[in-house]
Formats: C-alpha cells, structure tokens, sequence
C-alpha cells in the first residue's frame, strides 16, 4: 500500500536509507544519518509542498519516495528532484515503479512542478532503468565527482517534462 508519510516513519526511512550510505554507491552520503535528521528532512520538504511517500508492506515501511527543490535559487522552482529508497530485501518486485507511478501523479496534481529531475550516482542501473522505464531522459553525465568506499563515482542527471507552464 502507498501513503503519504507520517512522521512516525522517520525511523524506518532512517533505517533504510543507512543501508544505502553503508553499503552501497547509490547515495553519496557516507555518515549515517539518524532518525531525527529524516524527521526535520520530511518537515522540510513537506512544508514547502513537495511529497513524501512510503510503500507499506505487512505494515512496515519497505520503501519510500520522496521529492525536494532541484537547486535553492528562485528560477529553479518549478523543477523537483526525486529519491527513492527500498529496503534491500524487496527490491526487483516492483515497488520501485509503483512509487514512481504514485509521486509522479502527485507532482501533476499541483501546478508548481513542470520538471522532474533524478541524479544517479553512477553505475546504478536499478534507478537508471527505473526512471527511462518512466520516460526520464538522460540529460547529463559528469565524471568522477564523487568519492566513497575508495573509488571515483560518476554522476548522471535524468529529466522527465511534466508539463510546459507552471499556469497549464
């Protein structure tokens, strides 16, 4: 089941994501990040009308998405960026694109978001396919920006158009 996240989530999204900045390359946090700072994250972006999803799975949270301001500066506020994290044990069920499926009508819904953007830190092809699976096109590639686990990591840009005018 999909749904907005509560703030009781914080923990389990803390939880998942630690897993991710521990083992793997797909975020370029290397510090785990506690369950405080995923509570201020949520209140953060979801007091600036941006959505926080959470799949829930036997009544856990198994994943969640989320969407952020692309870039601070004021022309950049019509573009969102989006994350998505599931927990390692249910990934290649479709999870991944039933969350992708939800944020995407929640960004139509409003009419602040005419673009949305992923960054991959790259190889990742889980995420990469996921978002060409959804019409993400691969904007850019710049390479070895980022450092973790003792090797360079490339990073990629996919855009996805949701709409021409913030007004339509």
């Amino acid at each position: 089941m999909i749904r907005p996240v509560k703030l009781e989530d914080a923990s389990r999204i803390s939880e998942i994501y630690n897993y991710y900045i521990l083992n793997a390359t797909v975020t370029t946090e290397e510090v785990e990040v506690s369950e405080a700072e995923i509570l201020e994250r949520i209140k953060r972006n979801l007091n600036k009308g941006f959505p926080w999803l959470v799949y829930e799975l036997d009544g856990e949270v198994a994943g969640y998405s989320y969407g952020r301001p692309w870039r601070t500066r004021s022309a950049y506020r019509y573009t969102v960026e989006v994350s998505f994290y599931l927990n390692p044990e249910v990934t290649a069920k479709g999870i991944g694109s039933q969350l992708m499926t939800a944020m995407l009508e929640e960004l139509k819904k409003g009419n602040k978001c005419c673009a949305a953007m992923a960054s991959i830190p790259l190889p990742n092809d889980a995420s990469q396919g996921l978002c060409e699976k959804f019409g993400f096109k691969k904007v850019a590639h710049i390479e070895k920006v980022g450092y973790k686990f003792n090797k360079w990591l490339d990073l990629g840009f996919w855009q996805l158009r949701l709409k021409a005018n913030p007004e339509d």
